[in-house]
Parts: C-alpha cells; structure tokens; sequence
C-alpha cells in the first residue's frame, strides 16, 4: 500500500472538518444580529410601563395619555354612570368578553371590565381602556358620546357603553383594558 492512498483519506477528512467549520461559523455570523435584536434595549423596556397621576380627575371626568403608541383613555366614572353600565344585560351585547387582563373573569360585566383602587373593595369607579376602535383603529370620541353615554367612533358609527363595551356599529369587540393597576392612591402603573 502506497502513502498516497493514506493521504486521500486525510484530506478528505480535513475537507469535511473544514466545510463544517465554516458552515457552523457563517451561520453564527447569520443568527448573532437575530439573537441580539429579540432582547429590548434598556429604553425599550424603561418605555414599555408608564406612571400616571390621576389626582387631578375628578368624578365624571376622563384623562388621555398616549402609552406605547395609543391613546389610553382613563376615567373616574359617576355613581349614575355606574348604576346604568351595571343594569346592561350580558345577553345585549355584541361582545361579552371583559377584555381585561387584570382579572380572571371573562364575562363583560361592568366590574369585570373596571380597575379597582389602591386598598378596598372594586366599586367601578375607576375605567382604564385602550381607546382605539376595534374596528378600524380610529379613536372614539368620550365624555358620554353616542347612543350608549360611553364613547363613539366618527369614522363607522360604533357605539360604546360608558363600560366601553360595544353596543352597535362594526366594531367587533369591546374597547381592551391594557395591565394597569394602583400602586398608591393616586397613580397608576400601565404596562
């Protein structure tokens, strides 16, 4: 046996180590910029929660902030209000979904869809809501609007109760809640 037949089988080892190792290499270089881009940078975390003082809304009253992008519509409903978002039938609605992620519940009563305050008991007093239609994305128009004294949408005539819960119009869900709780008397934590 010839040392030229020992060598074919070298190289052809050292070919397949080779191709491997750069194959393995480009592909780290591929995937690096994907890996890194799926960890938010510190000002994409930092923007991703929002502190809001609402000691300056009073009972019937509602503040806009723009939180990610969209308008966040937080109102201190009356007692009328109240007493009328909680005598709506679950069987009226359009969409009986509460849309909240701060509670367990599913069925879109008007507790299920409000937040409740710092310490005490959930008296609906409180309503944080993204304010974007469901429809189309158009913001609604608030302060007791449309059929339902809730909100209304002047792009394709959807009605939202003063729960924020469809009632007529296109639009196929309920205003949604975005996470938000107290974490004192007079701020809220969004995100």
């Amino acid at each position: 046996m010839s040392h030229a037949e020992d060598q074919g089988g070298d190289r052809r080892d050292f070919l397949y180590y080779a191709t491997a190792g750069v194959g393995a290499v480009a592909t780290g270089a591929a995937v690096w910029p994907l890996v890194n881009q799926m960890n938010p940078s510190a000002d994409v975390q930092a923007a991703s929660q929002m502190r809001v003082d609402v000691s300056g809304v009073t009972e019937g009253t509602q503040l806009t902030v723009l939180f990610l992008g969209k308008p966040v519509f937080i109102s201190r409903r009356t007692p009328e209000a109240i007493a009328e978002a909680s005598t709506v039938e679950l069987s009226d609605l359009v969409d009986r979904q509460a849309r909240n992620p701060n509670v367990d519940a599913t069925e879109a009563t008007d507790l299920n869809r409000t937040l409740p305050p710092y310490e005490g008991e959930n008296t609906g007093e409180w309503l944080v809501q993204i304010g974007v239609c469901t429809h189309l994305g158009c913001v609604p128009i608030g302060d007791g609007a449309g059929d339902f004294n809730g909100w209304f949408c002047p792009c394709h005539g959807s009605h939202y109760d003063a729960s924020g819960r469809i009632r007529r119009g296109p639009a196929p869900e309920n205003l949604h809640i975005p996470v938000a709780a107290f974490v004192d008397d007079s701020t809220i934590l969004l995100g």
